[in-house]
């Protein structure tokens, strides 16, 4: 139809629900139609607005009506949710994405490129990974914990378990001690996957420009600059540092009524992963000021001077990302001020 506007899907796995919308907004129809029928409709459809919601294959589908000449906006799932009238289903849904995408003061999320995503599929495995390994060396402490064999946290410990296996220190039944020794070829060989992916990203930072610039910033390693790389929108779109810290979440959440301003906690809301390795990197930049037993004359002394540590890393995280935004937009490297 040449009259449709707003084409609004609601992403699904095998059922799209598809709302067409004139210029006016009038609904010229909300059907659900398959998968295999949906790049033929965007393929048959003249140039028009596609709107959906950034969640899981959104993406695809974007790149792939940008391919067929159509105009996406990808609309933060937030952002649609106070347009669902009344009832939820997948046609309030649709409805919703349309209406949502005719506001002119919403922020539309960028289309990431196939090699964009890419880069996140490494990070996350790398902290699939970390995750599993984790989990396994936490379920073998407590395994050997109904023993009477305690282990310090932390994967240093387990070369304490190997050593005491060697060394028969440990009275364990025979069937346990082969499962222990199945528990240790598992993390040996997560370690070693870690290991490859990790020299992987090393290599990255030597090739690309970008990702060794931003390990010039203290805190940031390669695994910091590669999540970055991977969740981090274009950097040039933000108008200031200031607003790439807002969207990774590294401000407090706000209660403010009557004209009283109320701060509280960092928020759940943002980019979490680039947000946690940030926090991660600052407290590390913490604890190696903290062990050398004087506090350094500077903005961060004076925050741990009167600041918990937490609160001082999250402090210290957001002038990172303002950091890194300067940085990325002028092409230049980390300088001490």
């Amino acid at each position: 139809m040449t009259n449709i506007y707003i084409l609004a899907i609601d992403l699904a796995k095998r059922s799209f629900q598809v709302c067409a919308t004139d210029r006016d907004g009038a609904v010229l129809y909300n059907r659900m139609i398959s998968r295999t029928k949906l790049e033929k409709l965007l393929e048959a459809q003249t140039s028009c607005i596609v709107a959906m919601e950034a969640c899981a294959t959104s993406h695809h589908w974007g790149r792939v009506a940008e391919g067929f000449g159509h105009e996406v906006r990808l609309i933060p799932p937030i952002y649609v949710k106070p347009f669902v009238k009344r009832q939820k289903n997948d046609a309030a849904d649709a409805s919703a994405i349309a209406e949502a995408a005719k506001r002119p003061n919403i922020h539309w999320v960028a289309v990431k490129s196939a090699e964009h995503q890419a880069r996140a599929v490494a990070f996350r495995t790398h902290q699939c990974l970390v995750g599993q390994r984790t989990q396994l060396i936490n379920a073998l402490r407590g395994h050997l914990a109904e023993f009477g064999v305690v282990v310090a946290q932390g994967r240093a410990n387990i070369k304490t378990i190997t050593s005491m296996l060697k060394d028969q220190a440990i009275d364990l039944p025979a069937g346990v001690e082969d499962i222990v020794r199945l528990y240790l070829d598992q993390v040996e060989l997560l370690s070693t996957r870690i290991d490859e992916l990790t020299c992987r990203l090393r290599e990255a930072v030597k090739v690309n420009d970008d990702m060794r610039r931003l390990c010039t910033v203290p805190g940031v390693g390669p695994v910091t600059a590669g999540a970055i790389m991977a969740f981090a929108p274009d950097l040039h779109s933000f108008s200031s540092g200031r607003n790439f810290a807002a969207r990774l979440g590294l401000v407090p959440r706000q209660r403010s009524t009557g004209g009283k301003t109320r701060l509280g906690g960092v928020s759940k809301m943002g980019q979490s992963d680039v947000r946690r390795l940030l926090i991660v990197g600052a407290m590390s930049r913490i604890r190696w000021i903290v062990r050398k037993g004087e506090l350094p004359d500077n903005w961060l002394g004076r925050i741990l001077g009167r600041k918990p540590r937490m609160v001082a890393a999250v402090a210290l995280a957001n002038k990172m990302a303002r950091n890194i935004w300067a940085m990325m937009t002028r092409n230049e490297d980390y300088r001490l001020a």
